[in-house]
């Protein structure tokens, strides 16, 4: 039976279908079916035609929709962590904290729905403003169309679905092709909801269907989550549309000479730049190891990256799963080929079966080979030995990526210094850069995109300012 997708918050079906099968076994997962153009058109027409009725919903409304699914995400908790696992090929522990986070993702847009209120500004600051006061209300920008990735296919979807909702925005998804399940669940959530049936669908389709629908001057936002390529090619053909881009990174962390606990470091390390097979934007892909801490982080990395679990994504005791697809597998392994035979030092990994590859540890890599230059989206870790912490940021800031950074460090003198100096969104101290909290600003500079995610962060970049003075207003 295939699965339905949503058009103006109504289940259809078609007759060209799209089976999902697992990157890990290529089981099938399930069956749904790309939008025609009749329903694509439909749902684009809904959106436009709901738009002042959607922004003027109650808060109450907005906020109860969205509390509704993260109860039933909660209710429906281990079936929604298995889809996850099945259509991705995510390990089954990732794809639980997945369902967590989007549990509260769409709780912080059922909270920032209740509050986003506005402000108010005294006026009488300037001569000829006495007894006047503004007040400063946030008002949707008009109907989303949100492109959404393959790598967490529910929370990046929920962080689409729960700001534009939130703000009072129609919004229309287009879910990744190899995980369009996870989406449509979210949607079937949705249907359950007292939201105008125009506010929302979610559609599959075709390359060719969304490359026509970006144009669309009915659909004023783009919110789009995925690779830089694709990301600033929509940017750049839309120079009249707000275009909100969470594209790519290759996450440094720097390792600082006073770091105590190296052992403990290396361990997030090896967790966390292989996690899900190293398909996050935030995954650790350079570390920048001073010379005092090296001979001992190095080792230690390397036997932690051994001891993680990798197979069946399904097994609870799986860390490391299958890349998504064998044309990622088989570029990640001509990138750490290519680094090799330039001199690069394999310390363990790299033997792929399937989808597959083992996690890898590489140092000695010349600093223009790809897997330091560009995002790997792989399990591969790059250790490079540092003089000084000056030189750690030189190096981590020679990336024309900009997303978030880690810094090892116990010196608040160090973490304000590095915060600073390092050019990306978010720096973490104590930690690998690869945390995220979903109600925090989220989001990069140079090529990793523009705007915010993070519910309220989002829900800024979704509307816009709109003034009204109130004159011989007597505070």
């Amino acid at each position: 039976m295939s699965t339905p997708y949503w058009v103006a918050g109504k289940p259809r079906t078609s007759d060209s279908p799209v089976t999902v099968r697992s990157p890990y076994d290529a089981a099938v997962t399930g069956v749904t079916s790309n939008a025609t153009a009749a329903d694509i058109e439909e749902a684009v027409a809904a959106a436009a035609a709901c738009r002042d009725e959607v922004a003027a919903l109650p808060a109450h409304v907005r906020a109860d929709a969205l509390d509704h699914v993260s109860r039933r995400l909660a209710e429906r908790f281990d079936e929604v962590a298995a889809l996850i696992t099945a259509e991705s090929g995510k390990p089954i522990t990732w794809a639980r904290t997945e369902v967590s986070r989007a549990i509260g993702t769409f709780r912080w847009g059922a909270e920032e729905a209740r509050r986003f209120s506005g402000t108010v500004q005294r006026l009488d600051t300037e001569p000829g403003s006495e007894d006047r006061v503004a007040l400063v209300r946030q008002v949707p920008r008009g109907p989303v169309l949100g492109i959404t990735p393959f790598n967490f296919p529910v929370n990046l979807v929920a962080h689409k679905l729960a700001p534009a909702i939130a703000a009072g925005c129609p919004v229309i998804i287009k879910p990744a092709p190899a995980t369009p399940l996870s989406a449509l669940l979210l949607g079937e959530l949705l249907s359950e909801t007292d939201l105008p049936a125009g506010s929302w669908s979610v559609l599959p389709m075709t390359n060719e269907q969304i490359a026509g629908l970006v144009g669309d001057p009915r659909l004023p936002v783009i919110s789009f989550t995925g690779s830089d390529a694709v990301g600033w090619r929509i940017n750049d053909a839309n120079p009249r549309k707000h275009v909100l881009l969470e594209l790519g990174g290759n996450a440094p962390v720097l390792l600082c000479p006073d770091w105590t606990d190296v052992e403990g470091a290396a361990a997030r390390v090896a967790a966390f730049g292989t996690h899900q097979a190293g398909q996050s934007c935030v995954s650790v892909q350079r570390v920048y190891a001073h010379t005092d801490v090296y001979d001992a982080f190095v080792p230690a990395l390397v036997r932690h990256v051994r001891e993680l679990g990798t197979g069946d994504p399904a097994s609870p005791e799986t860390h490391v799963g299958p890349l998504i697809n064998a044309d990622a597998a088989r570029r990640v392994t001509d990138w750490v080929t290519d680094a090799v035979a330039r001199g690069a030092n394999l310390r363990t990994g790299g033997p792929r079966e399937g989808n597959a590859l083992a996690p890898i540890v590489l140092t000695d890599v010349p600093a223009d080979c790809a897997v330091v230059t560009e995002e790997v989206f792989g399990p591969v870790v790059v250790v490079v030995r540092v003089e000084s912490v000056d030189e750690a940021i030189a190096l981590a800031n020679s990336s024309r990526y900009g997303l978030q950074a880690g810094v090892f460090t116990h010196d608040l003198r160090v973490a304000a210094y590095a915060t600073a100096k390092l050019q990306v969104g978010g720096v973490v101290i104590g930690d690998v850069p690869t945390y995220r909290a979903d109600q925090m600003p989220y989001g990069g500079i140079k090529d990793s995109g523009v705007g915010r995610e993070g519910v309220y962060s989002a829900m800024l970049d979704l509307t816009e300012p709109k003034v009204m003075v109130l004159t011989e207003f007597v505070a």
